[in-house]
């Protein structure tokens, strides 16, 4: 199995990941967020050519939606 590299945003409660060699940037963990702590990250592209997702952790509750609704498995959440 091929292992994957993300981008990971955190703070002392918390862990976001995003694959980017996975995720296609279809945009619904964002429209799915509870908080709108997702957005668009105009600075980075996936392989795909679209831009990947980054995550304001600050806003970040660690709910998990974003990684239930992703339909790559493109996101991981960890409360630590």
């Amino acid at each position: 199995m091929r292992d994957y590299k993300g981008e990971t945003f955190f703070d002392t409660t918390k862990e976001w990941t995003n694959f980017s060699e996975i995720c296609k940037g279809c945009g619904l963990c964002i429209e799915k967020c509870p908080q709108k702590c997702l957005s668009f990250d105009t600075k980075r592209t996936n392989h795909y050519g679209t831009s990947t997702v980054r995550c304001d952790i600050g806003k970040c509750i660690a709910c998990g939606i974003c990684e239930i609704h992703c339909p790559d498995q493109a996101i991981r959440v960890d409360k630590k």
